[in-house]
This record gives structure tokens, C-alpha cells and sequence, in this order.
């Protein structure tokens, strides 16, 4: 494993929800396994005013709160909570700017760190675009006395347009390998295992092609509404959502050819092919290949649940998708003809995320009816969560006289592994971009890929 150099971490949106749920407690876990620097700190940063005290105690509780741990080890505790700091900042004013630069000379000159610096922008979406190009104004993204990164939340992008306005806002300022586009999901533990389910075993990849797999599914389902989040979701939508960005990248790791090194470029390159490789589909063809849905009030096991226009935030007359499933189609010489479905929902019976992988039935049926056959056909099933495992469905003979064909699962679950610690998602891609580690972030080309392909769907859904 890489070795982590010394250098503060900068969180805008550091009185926010993403912060206490997500970051602080993934960034003590990184500290508990040894994974930080000798001489590391954070900077947080928010509208509301906070001394430093305050703002340790308020991270505390949410450590306590919102940790992984059972029973949290004190002294760890104390010794992290030590090394946060706190400044006041209205993103929008200049002079605050200049408040944080100075905030930071004092930090790295008090406790020797030097020059290197992560800024997370845990903000809304719409100071993406304010907040680096700030910091470039007064050369805080100068590498001249160390390294300096920009952590960015998905959405990247309202569409098409504004996630080309957003790319050349930045890159005019700071290098592609200075920005890293964080999808929480390419974190999680199962999705990088298929890569090594993929290229480090001979019995899948000679199967991983046209000739063999029927069609792919993948599913987001949950069962929870929009909960709190009424008012941006209403201006997003499922397709904005989770389609372009999380289902997307999960697509571009199942369907990439074998890259020629486990290399950070050399695997978005080949993602990058997928997604480039994505048929468009056509204003006349968008009703017959994707489909959206809005969930509305019902009774559930005893419990009655408010519709999505119900909810707090949310338009009376919204008919932003609160569904979305899509057929699409991978036009090159592996998936040709191969129908891949995404699908992602709020309110649905149950909460999985999965990829089924879905071979094709025998050529000859000697064992009873087609649909018999069929029924037992094999599946290779990636369960992403929850209970994140691997999953081989196979037909087994019932017991008995003849040949009845039963389906029969050959499963794995992570949860199985009781000597090994599952790092959380966040906690695996902080990590990854303090090591300079890029392969599990988005690279400019690809968001554009990946908008260009929902782009039209918009458009279509925009005049209907």
C-alpha cells in the first residue's frame, strides 16, 4: 500500500450531513488502521459560526452517532478530534478566501506539514463551479510547495451542456489529475471485485461476451422515499439521480475490455470505450426503451406511505421520475446484440443493488420443457448491498425418479469473511485520492460520455 504524505484535508460543507454521517467517520476509521499521515489535520469550513471546541464537539458527537464501531477507543478519539480545526466562510464573499489561506499558513506552519492539500467540496452542487476557481484566484491550487487536490460530489453536471461548462471551468485552473469526481458506489467493496472476479479467474472472462450471455441486469431498488431530500430531488430526478452516474460507471466495469495493466488510466480508458460505445437512443425509439414512473400514496403492511408529490418539498403537479428503467444496447465486437437493462427506483418492495448476469440456455433441451430449461438457466449474481456477496445459480436434478431440473445457488457473502474489516466506501476513496490513487473517479471525458448517452432522454421527457 501506498505511503500517505503529510498534508491537510479541506472540507467545505463541514456543518453538513455528508460530513457527520459519511466523512469524519471514515476518516477516523483511516486513522484507527494506521492509514493517515504522521502529521495530518482538517479544516472545516461552514456559514455558521464555530470555534474550533465547538466544532470538535460537534464532530465527536457525530463520530459517536454515526460510527461503524460499537464502543469507540477514547484515547483514539481525543487524539483525532484534536487535529480538527474550524473557520467561518461565505463560499460566495472573496475576503473569506483570503481568511482560509491564512487559516491554512498557520496550521501547516504550527504542526510542520508542509504544502499539501485536499479541498472536498461537501456543498450543493451549484458552488462547484464558485468555489475551486476562488481558490485558484488566490493560488491556493499552486503545486509549487506541494500537491494540491479537489474532491467533488456527484451531481457533475445538471446535463450535457453544464457538465462541459464545468470541466472547462476547471481544467482551466488545475490539472485532470488534480480533480477527483467521487461516486460513492465505485467504492463499495463488491463493485471493485469484479474486476478481480473478472481477470483473475479463467472459468468467467472467456464466458464475458455475446456468444454466451443472454442479457445483463442492473438494479437499484429501494424501498425508502425521497425522505428529506424532496427539494433537490425534485430538480434531479432518478435519471440524473443514479442513472447517468452510479449505474452508468457499475455498466462501464461489467462490460470494459481487459485493460493491458491494472493501471488508473489504462481502466478508465477502457470504460471510457463503453461508455462511448453506448447507443444513442432516438427521440422516436425513447417511449418504447425507457420507461419512467412516479410512486404514489399506499398502504403498506399496515402502514400508510404519502406519494412522492406528498412529500415534503416536492411540486404538487411534479412529474419529475421517480423510476426509471432503460434497455440500451453496447455496439462493439463483445456486447454486440447484447440488451443490457438499468433499473432504479424509490419505493420499491425491497432495497437490493445487483448485477445479474444472465447466460444463455443450453442449445439443446434434453431435460423436459424449453421453459423448464430456461427457468434453470445460469446466473451470476454481484450483489453490491446489501449482504454484499457473489452469488452462481446452476441447475441441479431434483431427487427422485427422472430428471427434473431445480435452480441451486453457489454463494459467497463478504459478511462471511470474520477476520476481515469491509472499509466503507468513502473510507476506501478518501484514501485513494491522499495516495494519488485515481482508477475508482470519474475522468472528465467519461462524464461527458456517460451525459451525451441520457442527453436525449431528457430532451424527450423535456417537451413530453
Amino acid at each position: 500500500m501506498s505511503q500517505v504524505e503529510n498534508h491537510i484535508l479541506v472540507i467545505f460543507g463541514a456543518l453538513g450531513d455528508l460530513t457527520k454521517r459519511k466523512l469524519i467517520p471514515s476518516i477516523f476509521q483511516l486513522k484507527k488502521h494506521g492509514m493517515l499521515p504522521e502529521k495530518f489535520a482538517i479544516i472545516g469550513t461552514g456559514r455558521r459560526e464555530h470555534s474550533h471546541e465547538t466544532f470538535r464537539q460537534r464532530m465527536e458527537e457525530a463520530l459517536n452517532e454515526f460510527s461503524e464501531d460499537k464502543s469507540l477507543d477514547k484515547t483514539q478519539v481525543k487524539e483525532f478530534i484534536s487535529s480538527l480545526y474550524f473557520t467561518v466562510m461565505d463560499f460566495t464573499k472573496d475576503a473569506d478566501y483570503l481568511t482560509l489561506k491564512k487559516k491554512l499558513a498557520e496550521v501547516q506552519k504550527s504542526l510542520d506539514i508542509g504544502g499539501n492539500v485536499i479541498f472536498y467540496l461537501a456543498t450543493p452542487p451549484s458552488l462547484y463551479g464558485v468555489i475551486p476557481i476562488d481558490l485558484a484566484k488566490h493560488r491556493m491550487n499552486d503545486q509549487s510547495d506541494g500537491w494540491k487536490k479537489i474532491i467533488i460530489e456527484k451531481p457533475f453536471g445538471y446535463d450535457l451542456q453544464s457538465a462541459k461548462e464545468l470541466n472547462a471551468k476547471l481544467l482551466k485552473h488545475y490539472k485532470e489529475e488534480q480533480i477527483y469526481r467521487i461516486d460513492h458506489y465505485l467504492g463499495k467493496e463488491t463493485v471493485q471485485n469484479i474486476f478481480v472476479t473478472r481477470f483473475a479467474n479463467g472459468i468467467f472472462e472467456p464466458l464475458w461476451n455475446r456468444n454466451y450471455v443472454h442479457h445483463v441486469e442492473i438494479t437499484s431498488a429501494e424501498n425508502i422515499g425521497v425522505e428529506n431530500r424532496g427539494g433537490y430531488y425534485d430538480d434531479s430526478g432518478a435519471l440524473r439521480d443514479m442513472i447517468q452516474n452510479h449505474l452508468l460507471q457499475v455498466t462501464g466495469i461489467i462490460a470494459m475490455e481487459p485493460p493491458t495493466s491494472f493501471e488508473s488510466n489504462a481502466i478508465r480508458n477502457e470504460t471510457l470505450k463503453v461508455f462511448q460505445a453506448l447507443r444513442k437512443i432516438n427521440p422516436a425509439e425513447v417511449g418504447k426503451n425507457v420507461i419512467r414512473g412516479q410512486y404514489g400514496t399506499a398502504t403498506v403492511r399496515g402502514e400508510k406511505l404519502v406519494g412522492y408529490r406528498e412529500e415534503n418539498g416536492v411540486k404538487k403537479d411534479s412529474r419529475t421520475e421517480t423510476y426509471v428503467a432503460i434497455k440500451m444496447f453496447i455496439d462493439n465486437w463483445r456486447w454486440g446484440g447484447v440488451p443490457f437493462y438499468i433499473r432504479t427506483g424509490k419505493r420499491l418492495p425491497t432495497r437490493v443493488t445487483e448485477a445479474v448476469i444472465h447466460f444463455k440456455p443450453t442449445p439443446h433441451q434434453i431435460f423436459g420443457t424449453k421453459e423448464a430449461v430456461n427457468d434453470s438457466c445460469n446466473q451470476l449474481v454481484i450483489r453490491i448491498q446489501p449482504d454484499e456477496g457473489i452469488l452462481l445459480k446452476i441447475g441441479m436434478k431434483t431427487p427422485g425418479s427422472g430428471y427434473s431440473i431445480q435452480p441451486v445457488n453457489m454463494d459467497f457473502h463478504y459478511s462471511e469473511l470474520r477476520n476481515e474489516t469491509i472499509p466503507s466506501a468513502y473510507q476506501r476513496l478518501i484514501h485513494d485520492c491522499m495516495i494519488g490513487d485515481s482508477t475508482l473517479f470519474a475522468r472528465a471525458d467519461a462524464v461527458e460520455a456517460c451525459w451525451t448517452f441520457v442527453q436525449p432522454i431528457i430532451d424527450v421527457w423535456k417537451e413530453n
